[in-house]
C-alpha cells in the first residue's frame, strides 16, 4: 500500500498537479485570509489557465513557452472584455480570435497547448465581464497568476531537475522490456502471432512518443548547458535504448519452422525462451529500480543463461551427429548471437545506473545530435500553408470556431446560467478526428454526472468550511492527475472540485450541479455533432498520406543501408536519422490506424486492406533493421552490382508504391526487372559470397557453416524483394477500392 501511494505520487502526471494545485491554492488561502478571495481566485485562474503550456522541454523553452501563454492568456481576456460592448465588432473579433488561437496548433505540440491556454481564456472571460479600469485590472491578476505558477514550476525544477528524464527513462526501458517479452511469448508453441504483432505496434507507438520527448530534452539540454554527468549518463541509456530496440525490430525468427524442426527436442527452445523472458526482467528491474530510486542489484544472471544454451546447443549436436544438427546448430546458433548481442547492450545500461560514467562513453554517440531533433522555427508560410481544406487543423478550426459561436448564442438565446460552461466544455472535448471527440463527449458527461453526485452527497452531510476546502484542494490535484492518463475519473474530479467551491459560496448548490451538468451535455452534443457534420476528418481519407510517408522512410532507410555497404566506415548520421524516421512513421501509420477503429462503422472503409499494409510496412523496417545490423556487425567486403541491382528492384518498387498513391497507376508494372533476373542476381550473390568464404576460410566445416549464414543474409534481400511487392500489390488494390 505504502509503495503504491509512493509510485503513484513521485510520477510525473502527479507532480504537474501539485504545480498547479500549490499555484491555484496558495493565492486563494493568502488572500482568503485578507477577507480579499475574489483577488486570490483571480490569480488562481490566472495560474490555472498558465498551466497547460508548462510542457516538457529544457529550461530556455520552458520559460519562452509559459511567457507567451501568460501573454495570450491576458490579451485575450482583454480584448474580450474591450469588445464585448459593441456587438458589431465583438462577434468578428470573437470569430477571428478563436480561429487564429486553434489555427497557431500547427507549429506543433507546444503551440497546441499555448493555443488551448489562449482558448480558455477566452471562454472564461465570459463569466465575468468587466468594464473600465476594472478590465486591466482583472488582467493584471491574471498576469500575476501567470507569473506565479510559473515561479512555482522553476522551483520544482530546481528542486529535481533530472526527474522527469529519470522517469521517462524509466518508462522507456519498461515498455522496451515489454516488447522484449512479447518477442518471448512467440516462442509459445500456440502463440497468436497476429494478436503480438498487432501489440508490438502498438508499443512502437508508445516508444516513438518517449523517444521524442527524451531526444528534446537530453540533447537541448547538452546544447544549450554543458553535458552534466547525468546528462551524458541518461544520453548512454537512452542511445543503448534505442539499440536493443533496432535489435530487436532487426531479428526475425520462423517460429514455426522453428517448432517443428525442434519437436524432438523442446528443451532446446525453451531454453532460449527462459533467456528471452529474462532480457525483458532485467530491463523491468532496472526500470523499476530508477523508478523507485533505489540501488540497482541484479538478479538475473544473464551470461549463465547464455552458457546454458551453448551447452544446449553442444547436447543437440551430440545427440544427432555433426553433419544431421548442422542445420539447426546454426539456426540456434543465430538465435544465440541475438541474445548475445543483446546482453552486452544491456550490460552497458546496468554499467550507467552503477558506475560512474566517463566522457569517453559518449564517443559516437554525440556526433550531430542536434540533427535528432525536431526544428523549432515557426514561419508565417506554415500558417499559410494550412488556410486551405485540405489542411486537418484547418478544418477543425473553423469547425471549432462555428461550435463556439453556435454554442454562445444558444447560452444566450435560452435561459443557461453559466454559458462559458457550454463553451469550456466544446473547447476541452473538441478534437481534431471524431473518435477521440466522441470518447472525451461520452466520459465528459460520465464524469460530470458522477462526480455532481459524490460531490453534491459529501455537501449533504458535510458543512465545515474547512473540511469541504481540503476536499476541493484533493479533488482538484486527483483532477489535473488524471486528465492526461483518464479522462473519465479527471473530470469526476474536476466537477467535484468545482461543486466543493460553489458549496463554499453559495447556498444553492442544487441549482450549480443541475446546471453544470446540463451546461456540459449541451456542450457535449454541440462538440460531437459538429465533428460528425462540419468538414469531418475521416482517417479513412488521411491514411493514404501516413501509408506514403511510411514507405518513403522505409525507402529512405534502404537507400542508407545500401550507401553504408557500398561505403564502408562507421554509421553515418544520414543512416541513423533514416532508421528514426522510419520507426516514427511506422508508429505514425499505426495511430492513423487506431484512430480509424474509433469511428463509425460505415466510414471505416477498407481496414483489412489498410491493416495489411501496416503490417507489411513494419515488417519492411524490421527486415531492413536486420540487414543493417549484418552489414554493421560484420566484415564485409566491397558490394557486388548483383546486391545493388536488388537493392534498386526493392527501391523501385517503393517508388511505384508511393506513385500508386496519389496518381491513377494504371500503367506502372508491377517489377522493373524480370523474375528471372532477379534469380541469376540471388544466384549471383550467393557465388560471390562463396568465393569470398573460401579465399578466406581453411576449415572446411566452418566454411560450410559460413556460407549457410551467408544464405540467410542472401535470404534476407529476397525476403525485402517480396514486401516491397507485395506492398506494391496491396497499395494498387486499396487504390483501385477507394
Amino acid at each position: 500500500m505504502i509503495n503504491s501511494v509512493k509510485n503513484f505520487t513521485d510520477q510525473t502526471n502527479f507532480t504537474n498537479a501539485l504545480k498547479v494545485t500549490v499555484a491555484a491554492v496558495l493565492p486563494v488561502v493568502l488572500f482568503g485570509y485578507l477577507d480579499l478571495f475574489d483577488i486570490g481566485f483571480r490569480i488562481a485562474i490566472g495560474a490555472i489557465l498558465t498551466y497547460p503550456s508548462d510542457i516538457p522541454s529544457n529550461l530556455k523553452h520552458k520559460i519562452n513557452g509559459i511567457l507567451v501563454a501568460i501573454l495570450i492568456i491576458v490579451g485575450s481576456a482583454i480584448l474580450v472584455n474591450v469588445t464585448y460592448p459593441f456587438p458589431w465588432i465583438f462577434y468578428p473579433f470573437l470569430a477571428f480570435i478563436l480561429f487564429f488561437l486553434s489555427m497557431i496548433s500547427v507549429y506543433g505540440h507546444r503551440a497546441t497547448m499555448i493555443s488551448f491556454s489562449g482558448l480558455l481564456s477566452v471562454c472564461l472571460a465570459f463569466g465575468h465581464l468587466n468594464t473600465g479600469l476594472d478590465i486591466l485590472i482583472n488582467a493584471g491578476y491574471m498576469l500575476a497568476g501567470g507569473l506565479f505558477y510559473l515561479i512555482v514550476s522553476l522551483t520544482f525544477y530546481r528542486i529535481r531537475p533530472y526527474r522527469y528524464v529519470e522517469l521517462q527513462i524509466a518508462e522507456c526501458i519498461k515498455l522496451t522490456s515489454k516488447y522484449l517479452k512479447l518477442r518471448g511469448k512467440l516462442w509459445d508453441a500456440d502463440a497468436s502471432r497476429g494478436e503480438i504483432i498487432e501489440k508490438q505496434l502498438y508499443l512502437q507507438v508508445e516508444l516513438n512518443t518517449i523517444h521524442e520527448n527524451l531526444r528534446e530534452i537530453l540533447i537541448r539540454n547538452r546544447s544549450n548547458s554543458g553535458s552534466s554527468n547525468q546528462n551524458r549518463k541518461m544520453l548512454i541509456v537512452f542511445d543503448s535504448l534505442l539499440e536493443i530496440l533496432e535489435l530487436a525490430l532487426s531479428t526475425s525468427f520462423d517460429h514455426s519452422k522453428l517448432h517443428e524442426k525442434f519437436s524432438a527436442f523442446p528443451k532446446a527452445l525453451a531454453t532460449y525462451q527462459n533467456l528471452a523472458y529474462n532480457l525483458a526482467s532485467t530491463l523491468k528491474k532496472l526500470s523499476k529500480s530508477l523508478q523507485d530510486k533505489t540501488k540497482y542489484v541484479s538478479k538475473h544472471h544473464l551470461f549463465q543463461d547464455l552458457e546454458a544454451l551453448e551447452k544446449g546447443i553442444l547436447e543437440y549436436e551430440k545427440e544427432l551427429g555433426k553433419e544431421e544438427a548442422s542445420e539447426g546448430v546454426l539456426m540456434l546458433s543465430n538465435m544465440r548471437d541475438y541474445a548475445e548481442r543483446q546482453i552486452e547492450k544491456i550490460k552497458v545500461v546496468e554499467r550507467a545506473f552503477t558506475l560512474a560514467t566517463n566522457p569517453q562513453d559518449l564517443k559516437g554517440i554525440e556526433k550531430d545530435l542536434e540533427k535528432f531533433l525536431s526544428p523549432l522555427y515557426y514561419p508565417w508560410s506554415t500558417l499559410k500553408e494550412n488556410l486551405s481544406f485540405s489542411s486537418t487543423i484547418f478544418r477543425h478550426s473553423l469547425r471549432l470556431t462555428i461550435t463556439i459561436l453556435l454554442g454562445f448564442i444558444i447560452g444566450k438565446l435560452l435561459p443557461f446560467q453559466n454559458v462559458y460552461w457550454i463553451l469550456l466544455t466544446i473547447v476541452v472535448i473538441m478534437r481534431p478526428g471524431y473518435g477521440l471527440t466522441k470518447q472525451r463527449s461520452y466520459e465528459r458527461i460520465f464524469g460530470t454526472i458522477l462526480g455532481g453526485i459524490i460531490a453534491f452527497g459529501i455537501i449533504s452531510f458535510v458543512h465545515n468550511s474547512f473540511a469541504i476546502s481540503s476536499f476541493a484542494i484533493m479533488a482538484m490535484l486527483l483532477g489535473f492527475t488524471f486528465t492526461q492518463t483518464n479522462y473519465k475519473v479527471g473530470a469526476t474530479f474536476v466537477t467535484m472540485y468545482v461543486v466543493f467551491i460553489y458549496g463554499m459560496l453559495t447556498p444553492n448548490v442544487n441549482e450549480v450541479i443541475q446546471y453544470r451538468i446540463l451546461d456540459t451535455v449541451v456542450g457535449a452534443l454541440l462538440a460531437f455533432t459538429a465533428n460528425y457534420f462540419l468538414w469531418p476528418s475521416w482517417e479513412f481519407l488521411n491514411v493514404r498520406m501516413f501509408l506514403e510517408k511510411s514507405i518513403k522512410a522505409n525507402r529512405d532507410y534502404i537507400k542508407e543501408i545500401s550507401v553504408f555497404y557500398n561505403q564502408k566506415g562507421e554509421v553515418t548520421t544520414s543512416y541513423k536519422l533514416a532508421r528514426k524516421q522510419a520507426f516514427i512513421e511506422i508508429g505514425n501509420l499505426m495511430t492513423s490506424f487506431q484512430r480509424m477503429t474509433q469511428e463509425p462503422k460505415s466510414k471505416q472503409k477498407h481496414m483489412p486492406q489498410v491493416y495489411k499494409l501496416v503490417e507489411l510496412n513494419h515488417t519492411l523496417v524490421s527486415s531492413s533493421a536486420s540487414l543493417g545490423t549484418y552489414i554493421q556487425t560484420h566484415q564485409t567486403s566491397k558490394a557486388s552490382e548483383a546486391f545493388n541491382v536488388v537493392v534498386e528492384t526493392v527501391l523501385k518498387n517503393l517508388d511505384n508504391a508511393m506513385e500508386v498513391l496519389h496518381s491513377d497507376g494504371e500503367n506502372l508494372l508491377l517489377n522493373t526487372i524480370q523474375k528471372a533476373d532477379l534469380e541469376v542476381r540471388f544466384t549471383e550473390l550467393k557465388n560471390i559470397r562463396a568465393k569470398e568464404l573460401r579465399d578466406n576460410t581453411k576449415d572446411e566445416n566452418d566454411f560450410q557453416l559460413k556460407m549457410k549464414e551467408a544464405q540467410l543474409v542472401i535470404e534476407q534481400l529476397i525476403w525485402l524483394t517480396n514486401l516491397s511487392e507485395s506492398i506494391l500489390k496491396a497499395t494498387r488494390k486499396l487504390k483501385i477500392i477507394i
